[in-house]
């Protein structure tokens, strides 16, 4: 035996018997009801380019690959579409491969870039192809081994891991630098056989190679113990930059030694020979740079005896390190041109959604003017900050590829549709661009809920928030903050007569079951159709829910079975409220979004807020930043201390290294140099203090440090040997002079395609490539003095303090120049 079962269609529908007498007669459910195959709601409405359309959201799960599931969704959706109905297609407006896409393969050109940069700089201070060439097949083995490495730890090839690579082209070069230049200066001796220079040169480089790369990986370890998304951030970062330095190391004391020794050749005598035009010009640059190096070693001689003048110059650019960091404005993630733009749109509470989508069509025909804009969706009925309702609305706009934009940027063009929408009265529209860290809130700006610890009354609440707003409207910093929360919705409220109800011998219940059947609809039951299951509605027509006489239509059936009019048993009140109640933290909230002005960063704005919300909110009133807003500060208080962290790790290295709990400190104490030139770059140009800013601070530590290595390294080394300590520190300055300078620009002039970038991404390859270029230009150039100088005096400390004789075994005592130039040449023969 088989039954029909559930039913398929309207016209089964349409047939079901309400009620039969004994003439035969029928009450058919068609008779007394219309039957549609209709939407599930139609509270909102969606249209692409001004068609008829449906707006569908792909997000990914925690631990997914954004390009992966993009690309399989698209791959699903073009196969589906063979199968659409004739007229129906889709098409993609926000796709975050599109700007992941853009802006690796920018990156890559950079990682061209500057290589080929990088390649240069060598060249023209190594002046020998051979030699140029060891450092740059340097590079390509250390990053091609991080990849490795990357695999195995499980990260992806993106933005973060893709900066660190650039970053690490000026750095993998160092150490294969510091061992070509340190050969070099061995045949420059008179050394004859490559092979004999390239050990001799080790024996003297290899502890300074191995302290190097033990500090800058160091740097890099506490990164490690930051949690949140701001430890995403660190950790890609960092540890891919490590990877890559204890690569590099391993080259410098594997790889290129065995190169130069296979490469390098003696140097000629080659005076009386006609040069060609690169001959000529290696001759004038070196003789350019022996006259620098002849002032500078008069410089350092000079602030040897002066020392004083070093000690105010440490604490000039300590105080106007601490100026700058503390003026420079505060930020989280740089905000990026991801090729959206969003807006949030809110009309009076209670108007209808026809009165809406007159206003959005507007709206939407504006941006359609804009000839960057290229796809508009516009919705009625809900909106990403108001939330749903007939008042409100959006439109998203898709702009034309960053190439074709002919130098105008997200921010302009939302500046542009802000002018050209203020003529729009009755409405409240804002423009804004999606966070460029997805799933932190919806905007880019900040967020964050007022709260009512008070448990009081919504008005209160309201008003308190208003107050709030308008004081937080008339900051500088703020652009706009507003909020979607309107208590003057109207509504009715239904007051029901409960003895009338219990004489009738009814339930409440009963009474406020019919009113939800005939207003608010009732889910009844369901029917299956292409192979899908829907539901069952059933409601009353608009014309009997339209306004308050219908409730004389309405009847409620008593046990008699006599139908009482509904009208009997109830009374509506006009009341005004809020459309929905939102809790944050368990308190009644508000949700507050706003942007900050041109000019200032997310961070001004978030300290607008403090300081508005401790004057203008009352006992009782909080507030919680929320969404990007929240990682924002919560990312503050750990770089500090992370930041402590790595600069201790140097020190404990160092003192490792040097035997010595001073020593150390002619390295540390001359990074502040470096870091206030972090901060003097990012202010000249614009840069606020972010998250890549704060890795960079991280990286330079490394850096700035790896300057100082080599100058106390080779100080040391002349001073166990015999030499006086004011004659070590200046023949290490002068004899580290030039590899030095060639490391560093060559790690500067490598960052200079992202410190001058535009177009995609261009935000954070600014961030990154500024504050580096302003940190390793500043440091260099001023540390290259101070740092001798420093040594002298915790080198003299040290040896007071210690019992330990500094020199070698076998020397008794300091000597004098001519007696170590004579034991120095005794050793080589």
């Amino acid at each position: 035996l088989k039954y029909t079962g559930r039913l398929k269609d309207e016209a089964q529908f349409g047939n079901i018997i309400i009620k039969s007498t004994a003439s035969g007669q029928i009450l058919r459910l068609k008779d007394i009801a219309r039957i549609e195959l209709g939407a599930q709601s139609y509270a909102s409405s969606v249209k692409f380019n001004g068609k008829q359309a449906l707006g569908i959201a792909i997000n990914q799960t925690a631990g997914s690959n954004a390009k992966e599931v993009i690309e399989n969704s698209i791959k699903t959706l073009d196969e589906a579409q063979k199968s659409f109905p004739k007229g129906v297609h889709y098409s993609t407006l926000v796709n975050v491969n599109d700007f992941l896409d853009a802006s690796i393969e920018k990156v890559i050109h950079t990682l061209i870039e500057a290589f080929i940069l990088v390649f240069l700089v060598v060249f023209i201070f190594l002046q020998d192809f051979r030699s140029t060439l060891i450092p740059a097949i340097s590079v390509p083995v250390a990053i091609i081994g991080t990849f490795f490495f990357l695999s195995l730890f499980g990260f992806t090839i993106n933005l973060l891991t893709l900066f660190a690579l650039v970053l690490a082209i000026g750095i993998v070069v160092d150490d294969a630098i510091v061992v070509v230049e340190a050969v070099h200066a061995k045949l420059d001796e008179g050394y004859t056989d490559a092979k004999k220079a390239t050990v001799d040169a080790m024996d003297d480089i290899s502890g300074a190679i191995i302290s190097i790369t033990l500090v800058m990986a160091a740097v890099f370890i506490p990164v490690s113990f930051i949690q949140g998304s701001s430890g995403v951030f660190y950790k890609q970062f960092g540890l891919t930059l490590a990877i890559s330095i204890i690569l590099s190391a391993v080259n410098a004391l594997t790889l290129s030694p065995a190169l130069c020794a296979l490469f390098l050749k003696p140097h000629k005598d080659d005076h009386g020979k006609k040069k060609n035009f690169l001959e000529r010009f290696y001759a004038a640059f070196n003789t350019s740079f022996d006259a620098v190096t002849g002032k500078y070693k008069k410089s350092v001689s000079f602030l040897s005896r002066t020392k004083w003048l070093v000690g105010v110059g440490i604490l000039f650019f300590t105080g106007l390190l601490i100026w700058t960091m503390n003026t420079t404005p505060k930020g989280f993630v740089p905000n990026e041109d991801l090729g959206t733009i969003m807006s949030d749109i809110s009309l009076p509470a209670g108007t209808s959604q026809e009165e809406t989508n007159i206003v959005i069509a507007k709206i939407d025909s504006i941006a359609h003017k804009i000839p960057e804009i290229k796809n508009t969706l516009r919705v009625v009925g809900r909106s990403m900050i108001s939330g749903s309702g007939s008042s409100y609305g959006m439109v998203i706009s898709r702009l034309t590829p960053w190439d074709e934009r002919k130098g105008r940027d997200v921010k302009t063009i939302i500046g542009e549709l802000f002018a050209k929408t203020a003529t729009i009265k009755g409405a409240k529209i804002i423009f804004f661009a999606p966070p460029t860290i997805q799933g932190f809130g919806t905007s880019g700006g900040f967020e964050f809920q007022l709260q009512d610890k008070t448990g009081g009354d919504i008005k209160k609440f309201n008003e308190v928030g208003n107050g709030f707003l308008a004081a937080l409207s008339q900051r500088p910093e703020i652009q706009y903050a507003s909020t979607s929360f309107n208590p003057n919705f109207p509504q009715y409220q239904i007051d029901v007569n409960v003895a009338k109800v219990k004489q009738a011998g009814l339930n409440v219940s009963d009474v406020l079951g019919v009113m939800q059947g005939y207003y608010g609809g009732v889910y009844a039951s369901n029917f299956n159709k292409f192979g899908k299951q829907f539901r069952v509605m059933y409601q009353a027509e608009a014309a009997y829910r339209s306004n308050e006489q219908t409730l004389t239509r309405i009847f409620v059936r008593n046990p008699s079975g006599q139908m009482a009019p509904i009208s009997e048993f109830i009374t509506l009140t006009k009341v005004y409220g809020p459309q929905a109640i939102s809790r944050f933290n368990l308190f009644t909230s508000i949700a507050v979004t706003g942007n900050p002005n041109a000019g200032y960063s997310s961070g001004d704005a978030l300290a607008a807020v403090q300081e508005e919300a401790a004057k203008h909110l009352p006992a009782g009133y909080g507030y919680e930043f929320s969404g990007l807003s929240r990682e924002e500060m919560s990312s503050g208080s750990q770089t500090i201390f992370i930041f402590l962290l790595c600069v201790i790790f140097v020190y404990f290295l160092l003192a490792a290294q040097y035997e010595s709990y001073i020593l150390p400190l002619a390295v540390l104490i001359s990074l502040p140099i470096g870091l206030a030139g972090t901060f003097i770059f990012d202010k000249i140009f614009g840069i606020d203090n972010n998250i890549y800013t704060q890795i960079t601070l991280i990286m330079l530590v490394g850096l700035l440090a790896k300057n100082a290595i080599l100058i106390v390294e080779y100080a040391v080394d002349r001073r166990r040997k015999g030499m006086s300590i004011v004659n070590a520190a200046i023949d290490g300055a002068t004899a580290r002079l030039r590899p030095i300078l060639m490391t560093s620009f060559a790690f500067i002039l490598g960052l200079l395609p992202l410190m001058l970038s535009s177009g995609v991404g261009a935000s954070g390859n600014k961030s990154i490539g500024t504050g580096a270029v302003g940190g390793m230009l500043i440091g260099t150039i001023f540390g290259i003095f101070v740092i001798p100088a420093l040594f002298i005096v915790f080198q003299s400390l040290q040896e007071r303090v210690s019992n330990k004789s500094p020199f070698d075994e076998g020397i008794e005592k300091e000597q004098t120049p001519e007696e170590y130039e004579l034991a120095t040449a005794n050793s080589k023969h």
